[in-house]
């Protein structure tokens, strides 16, 4: 004879059942503030031609660059670490490219660049997994070295890149009325989403940078994870140096300067945790939008590019300030 025992649960009052929106509405802050900065924007600059075709197709072409590189920063941050080296391996990627396209021809120029960005990973990768150098300065470090590198095998000269399929494929060409550099990111951002939400690996990267404790006792090897991510971004940086150099028809060492502070602001505000265990590549590819609305209004208001860092510097305050709340 068997006894049934039910487990009588209280019934959950109004309070109780508005709680999960209450509590997750930062979670929709960035989708929230690019809605409502557009339209302030919209309004407020219509006699400036906020909302022309053209201005809106140079605030998707101008965020591009630093969508690709959050995608791939999303991943790194939810496994609770950090590149700040994405901005200088972005400027040396694109000056090694237009070296070996120069001298090499088309392929050999886009091999170089994207084994310069795996070669940075890798060290960067290496460094923090297997010798536990906080990430941190791991990468502020290769900063530096990167940066001077690419002052160094350029003279500090622009490099002319002249070839006409690698300017259309990097930046400057158009499918229909669709500009390449949208394209880039539809196409990665599609791979990225899929890959941090329905794929072993992004649940490995959530549960390593979220409890890495408990993820090494579930078998998930969080050395290796750490380097992956840190090799992913190695490379999508010098992806985004290949863009930048084909937009601009040249490499220059200056090219990404300053990004990792507004990667890491579009990654914050998209929803990825600043600590860990928390990751959004749609979130990412909004708050660089919302970055790039912001920059764009900024600059057809008057404001000159001192104020600009003044703006730029706050939303980071604002990022991390929404990446705690959460």
């Amino acid at each position: 004879m068997s006894t049934e025992v039910k487990i009588l649960k209280p019934a959950a009052d109004s309070k109780s059942l508005r709680r999960p929106w209450h509590s997750n509405w930062r979670d929709y802050v960035v989708y929230i503030g690019f809605v409502v900065i557009f339209i302030v924007f919209a309004i407020l600059l219509q006699d400036r031609g906020f909302l022309s075709s053209n201005n809106l197709l140079n605030i998707l072409r101008q965020t591009a660059i630093v969508a690709i590189v959050s995608m791939a920063m999303s991943f790194v941050l939810s496994a609770g670490e950090i590149d700040l080296s994405v901005g200088a391996i972005a400027g040396l990627s694109s000056v090694i490219a237009g070296l070996v396209l120069t001298h090499y021809g088309l392929a050999p120029g886009i091999l170089a660049g994207l084994a310069l960005g795996l070669l940075v990973g890798a060290i960067n990768g290496g460094l923090t997994a297997y010798l536990n150098i906080p990430s941190f300065l791991v990468t502020l470090g290769m900063m530096g070295i990167a940066r001077g590198v690419g002052m160094w095998v350029s003279g500090t000269s622009p490099v002319p890149i002249i070839d006409d399929t690698f300017i259309f494929i990097f930046g400057s060409g158009n499918i229909g009325p669709v500009p390449v550099l949208v394209l880039w990111v539809a196409v990665l951002g599609t791979v990225a989403h899929i890959a941090l939400r329905k794929t072993p690996f992004g649940r490995k990267v959530m549960s390593a940078g979220g409890n890495p404790i408990a993820a090494r006792y579930s078998g998930v090897d969080v050395r290796k994870i750490k380097f992956q991510v840190l090799l992913l971004t190695g490379t999508a940086a010098a992806i985004a140096g290949m863009l930048y150099a084909g937009r601009l028809q040249s490499g220059r060492f200056q090219l990404g300067e300053g990004d990792e502070l507004s990667v890491i602001a579009a990654v914050v505000l998209g929803g990825t945790s600043l600590f860990g265990g928390r990751g959004t590549v749609i979130g990412s590819i909004v708050g660089a939008l919302l970055i790039g609305v912001i920059n764009n209004g900024l600059i057809l208001g008057g404001l000159d590019y001192s104020q600009q860092l003044i703006a730029r510097g706050m939303l980071i305050i604002l990022a991390v300030a929404v990446g705690r709340s959460r």
